[in-house]
């Protein structure tokens, strides 16, 4: 099966709001509350309805009461009694470790013969590991995400100046991110403080503008250092234009209100094909992300 198929409704269950009940160690039995999803008990706490009688006598979850789905990919234990493959080589399928659960999940999603390569099938899949058409739109996103990130972009017909700034990002995949961190110059330490509280004084990096400043300057361009400031400059291609009005080489801009200038709080590369190189966020490295990967689309603005 494609990897960035099994990918997907990894990142949506980690991405959930119940507390995360992570790999456990190989021969760890023993389950923390803190490790482990809400009881499926139909008592509404954590969006679930329905009742779920206890299956494994406690052995994955931790209680006989009742049902926890358990795991990175969050199973519940009648489900891992059907699918669970020992990956990892100790003689155990254990839903807590991940090289079994990911495997787990190859076999539950791939099941009846299901052919991934195939949307409706894909879908399929995805709805039966879950069944809510909001979750089968929210995983095929991280799908097409993980795709466009493995993809390298194709820059046969892209010349100049525009491939000059393109492969000048291209070239800073893996750098880490840094708040403030960027120059015309290269990477650099960043300041204090995002808005989330993290600092990038002791991490040579980019953030997002420092990333484009740094890019642009190896075309003899200079940009304004924040993503609000390099909307200003170049021709604006306005956000309902669509995605597909941008080019190689544009700017790509997302807001919290988006049309309004002054609210844009982020800017990527766009390289074609649906992608851009991106300086996400504190934590990440530069990576090539799907234009969709942020939220509030603002449009573009080209320069070149």
């Amino acid at each position: 099966m494609p990897g960035d198929a099994l990918a997907g409704p990894g990142r949506d269950r980690q991405g959930r709001v119940e507390p995360r009940s992570g790999p456990q160690r190989r021969r760890q039995r023993r389950h923390p509350a803190q490790d482990l999803r809400v009881l499926l008990n139909g008592s509404g706490a954590g969006g679930n309805t329905t009742v779920f009688p206890d299956t494994d006598g406690g052995r994955w979850d931790g209680t006989a009461t009742g049902e926890r789905a358990v795991g990175p990919f969050q199973f519940l234990p009648s489900t891992w009694d059907g699918v669970g493959k020992d990956a990892n080589g100790d003689k155990t399928a254990d839903p807590h470790n991940a090289d079994d659960a990911a495997l787990g999940a190859a076999v539950y999603l791939c099941g009846n013969g299901r052919d991934l390569a195939k949307e409706s099938q894909l879908r399929a899949a995805i709805f039966q590991y879950n069944r809510s058409h909001a979750y089968v739109a929210n995983v095929r996103g991280w799908i097409d995400q993980y795709t466009a990130a493995a993809k390298t972009p194709d820059l046969d017909n892209v010349t100049g100046d525009v491939r000059t700034v393109i492969e000048a990002a291209l070239a800073q995949r893996g750098v880490p991110y840094s708040w403030g961190g960027g120059t015309a110059k290269g990477p650099s330490t960043g300041i204090c403080c995002s808005p989330s509280g993290k600092s990038g004084t002791r991490i040579t990096g980019f953030d997002c503008s420092g990333l484009t400043t740094y890019a642009y300057a190896r075309a003899g361009i200079r940009l304004p250092r924040t993503a609000a400031a390099q909307a200003g400059v170049g021709q604006r291609i306005p956000a309902s234009a669509g995605t597909r009005a941008l080019k190689p080489g544009d700017l790509v801009f997302y807001a919290y209100a988006p049309g309004r200038d002054s609210t844009i709080y982020h800017v990527g590369i766009y390289v074609g094909s649906g992608q851009m190189v991106n300086a996400a966020r504190p934590g990440t490295l530069v990576h090539l992300d799907a234009v969709d990967a942020m939220s509030g689309y603002a449009g573009g603005a080209r320069l070149l």
